[in-house]
């Protein structure tokens, strides 16, 4: 491997940027109360991760753009959690019915918000996810939640093959380690999607709403 500085290295492949589409989505990814619950094992300390997703969503409903969110639920036998509830340790928190699997405080999808429910780490994987923002005409699906390296990685990757601009925002995203949460930002916003800020998604989202 080259001892080249990481960066330059991938500056010579990696980084376009794709910009924001016309018509984008806000997509909130398993904000449940288990990452928020101190006492339980996917606790994650992305409180402010939720907060500026919370900001995003006020945004996006003000401008009119959907907001769609997921959880992950498995019946209470766990027969449709397959090798992905095998190899985990902590995916017992989202059998039916446990409320861990709740949305948490500050959180609440609007009757008319559409709610996606999992079983895999990506959001389109076994869902009607895709076929439903190509029903809207939607181009653009902008990222939050957690964790970083897990649904929003595998979400992102989909996004990217299905033909969606995937826009993860920093400050929205959130994981339980700084480690795996930098690593992951790096590698999508070289490969699939484009990283920015809170700020700069806020001003799309605004711009739009001046628009209608």
């Amino acid at each position: 491997m080259s001892d080249e500085d990481l960066s330059q290295n991938y500056k010579r492949a990696f980084g376009k940027r794709i910009g924001f589409g016309k018509r984008p989505a806000l997509l909130m990814i398993d904000f449940v109360e288990a990452y928020f619950d101190q006492f339980c094992t996917l606790y994650a300390g992305v409180e402010e991760t939720l907060a500026s997703a919370l900001r995003l969503q006020a945004a996006a409903r003000a401008a009119g753009v959907p907001v769609i969110y997921t959880n992950v639920v498995y019946n209470k036998s766990a027969l449709n959690g397959g090798r992905f509830y095998q190899k985990s340790m902590t995916l017992h928190n989202f059998l039916e019915g446990n409320p861990m699997g709740a949305w948490p405080k500050g959180l609440v999808p609007a009757d008319d918000e559409l709610v996606i429910s999992k079983q895999y780490p990506s959001a389109f994987f076994g869902t009607s996810l895709a076929s439903t923002l190509t029903t809207m005409g939607i181009d653009t699906l902008i990222h939050t939640g957690v964790s970083t390296s897990g649904c929003v990685r595998a979400t992102c990757v989909d996004c990217c093959s299905y033909g969606f601009i995937p826009i993860i925002v920093r400050e929205a995203v959130g994981d339980r380690h700084p480690a795996p949460h930098e690593a992951n930002l790096f590698d999508m916003d070289a490969k699939y999607g484009d990283v920015v800020s809170e700020a700069e998604t806020l001003a799309y989202l605004n711009a739009l709403g001046q628009n209608q």
